[in-house]
């Protein structure tokens, strides 16, 4: 591999997997379920497959990832389409093949970014266009809306962030970023007319200061009086988990034994673990299973509860590294392509962590992404390490264009 193979990325991704595996058996040590006591052998089994599937990326030619996107992105939509209608309708997530569950909306995240990396890659950007980025939205908001039935929210989110990255890594300017975004901010702001109305008022200020054609001022203009007008009727469209999650993010103690438990549990285990931890299968709130989702959503808490600030500490730090070397390669990578993609990955897994680290301290809602690397799943496991694969293959071939 020489001196061109990225070990410190490599061997980081590789400590995160281990420790994840660690704290998986240590999740399901004390439960009285013989196939949640394997939990952690799958895992080692899902950590062997994603190795292999890293390698297998890492000696493929980039060129053929490159000329193959779309191919990848049209036939995991076609994936995502069986998944629904071989379930009759019924909510699914997997495709279950033996004793393995298989979950498509993990693999839709790599065929999008390529995709999106190929499309802005070879299109020439005309000053004042805008219309590519309704391209870019529409390859976001195909396969975000067949996971969002199945129903997946968290993991739908993660495309807007594909989504947002991008736009960001194309140098478009920040003012029309916010924009692009401003449907969102208007959604949250519409629950009340006051705060919907401060909105409001700054997007017109925005569109002013922005320079805009007329045709698209009035366009973000009108979107997001939209947006502000069935705020409500969506809010009464979502299912009442969904509903419990948002009022038990911003106030868990609304129901303490209902969906507010999670949150609750997970920060009691976060503070009982202190500087250094509890220690290794001690953990009070793991040994009586009173942290929900324990293998899987919060593991990052099982992590504060045996192993502490100190356990906590060297988990991000490797985190950190991952993120800076994901973005020091799409930096200095040549080929569009290859920028681009090595960006949408490394964006991916900045937002799943912050998103369920910030879940097991009551930051953000509960919404079900795993934890990279750590969190028990075994297609999430292929898919980051398909993701480090790549970031690997372009960091060997970063001076190709």
């Amino acid at each position: 591999m020489g001196k061109t193979f990225d070990w410190s990325l490599f061997v980081a991704a590789l400590l995160l997997s281990i420790i994840g595996i660690v704290l998986i058996y240590a999740a399901s040590y004390y439960s009285l379920q013989p196939e949640t006591k394997a939990l952690s052998l799958k895992q080692l089994i899902w950590l062997g497959i994603g190795l292999g599937v890293c390698a297998g990326i890492y000696f493929t030619p980039l060129k053929i990832h490159e000329a193959f996107s779309f191919v990848y992105y049209f036939s995991i939509i076609v994936v995502l389409i069986i998944l629904l209608a071989t379930t009759g309708g019924v909510a699914t997530r997997w495709f279950r093949l033996g004793g393995f569950n298989i979950q498509p909306s993990e693999l839709a995240k790599l065929a999008v970014v390529l995709a999106v990396s190929r499309y802005i890659a070879f299109r020439k950007i005309k000053p004042g266009d805008l219309s590519w980025i309704f391209v870019i939205l529409l390859f976001i908001s195909v396969p975000a809306a067949l996971v969002l039935v199945q129903p997946d929210l968290g993991s739908s989110l993660v495309f807007f962030a594909i989504f947002i990255a991008m736009l960001f890594w194309s140098g478009l300017p920040l003012t029309k970023i916010i924009l692009i975004i401003s449907p969102i901010i208007s959604l949250i702001c519409a629950f009340h007319w006051f705060s919907w109305a401060v909105f409001f008022f700054l997007l017109l200020v925005l569109v002013f200061v922005s320079r805009l054609r007329i045709s698209q001022g009035s366009f973000f203009v009108t979107v997001n009086l939209a947006v502000g007008m069935i705020t409500p009727i969506m809010w009464n469209k979502l299912h009442d988990y969904q509903k419990m999650r948002i009022i038990t993010f911003l106030d868990p103690g609304q129901d303490p034994r209902g969906a507010g438990y999670q949150i609750i549990q997970s920060k009691i285990a976060v503070g009982a673990g202190g500087l250094f931890g509890q220690g290794f299968l001690q953990g009070t709130q793991t040994k009586l299973n009173f942290l929900p989702e324990q293998h899987t959503d919060f593991i990052f808490s099982v992590l504060a509860e045996q192993f502490g600030f100190v356990g906590c500490l060297i988990v991000l730090i490797l985190f950190a590294w991952i993120i800076y070397r994901g973005f020091a390669i799409a930096l200095k990578a040549r080929n569009q392509f290859y920028s681009y993609a090595a960006c949408g990955l490394t964006a991916v897994l900045v937002f799943q962590a912050i998103i369920n680290i910030g879940m097991t301290i009551g930051l953000m809602p509960v919404t079900g992404l795993p934890l990279p690397f750590m969190s028990y799943g075994g297609s999430s496991m292929v898919f980051f390490w398909a993701s480090i694969g790549l970031l690997l293959t372009i960091n060997r071939n970063w001076q190709e264009y």
